[in-house]
């Protein structure tokens, strides 16, 4: 995912996001100077270059409102939540270049704003409610609990699972009584990918998507597009 962003950088993004709703336009540098009482008109384009930097907008300086927000589709108290087609082993697990759409979501369900999807692939977690294709959000700043629902990440390979512990070591239990648990051993390639805080279920699906935009995502409805290095999250 791409970094975390300060306080202010996310309500001048926030900001941003509202503005143009109400406006149809961007604000300019002057206007977000006004809107936080920042003196300085570089200190704003400085945050827009770190918000840029960050993958939540691109600009044209050639315009004085030349801002584009990245996933956005036109409505306020929303943020565009990107939806990653692949994770990598190390860190970090999900890329920009990866990166294969968005879906926008109301920001009341956001726990935090660094949250990302992920597709899964199979029944696992059938048991809560979590189905194959679904899209889960996932967390990557929440503190993980035992028996929370987490994304986890096992060599070159991702899953989406129950995080209990035996003996001391991580036990990842599914929610389908015909599969079993993956018991982590220490020497294991391991490591959470975040906690699972919401689940979007489409029963439609663009197939192609020719520009990130809007809050649309690629894909078929059945089709497994995320999770493991070259496919979907286990779920």
């Amino acid at each position: 995912m791409s970094d975390q962003l300060t306080e202010l950088e996310q309500r001048v993004y926030h900001y941003m996001i509202d503005f143009l709703a109400d406006n149809t336009y961007q604000p300019s540098i002057r206007d977000i100077a006004r809107q936080f009482s920042i003196k300085s008109t570089k200190t704003v384009s400085d945050l827009l270059h770190a918000l840029e930097r960050k993958g939540y907008i691109e600009r044209d300086e050639s315009r004085s409102r030349g801002v584009r927000l990245l996933g956005f589709s036109g409505g306020g108290q929303t943020q565009p939540i990107p939806f990653y087609g692949r994770i990598h082993a190390g860190t970090p697990s999900v890329l920009p270049e990866d990166r294969k759409g968005f879906i926008t979501v109301d920001r009341r369900f956001l726990p935090t704003h660094d949250t990302y999807f992920l597709k899964v692939k199979g029944d696992s977690m059938i048991g809560r409610g979590i189905l194959d294709g679904d899209f889960v959000m996932i967390s990557p700043s929440l503190v993980v609990k035992t028996g929370d629902i987490i994304a986890a990440r096992l060599g070159e390979d991702a899953t989406i699972k129950t995080l209990a512990h035996r003996d001391g070591n991580v036990l990842l239990e599914p929610a389908n009584e015909h599969d079993a648990a993956i018991e982590v051993k220490p020497d294991d390639d391991y490591s959470v990918l975040g906690v699972v805080c919401g689940v979007y279920r489409p029963f439609w699906e663009q197939l192609e998507q020719p520009a990130l935009t809007n809050g649309s995502t690629n894909g078929t409805n059945h089709g497994a597009t995320n999770g493991a290095t070259n496919g979907p999250i286990s779920g």
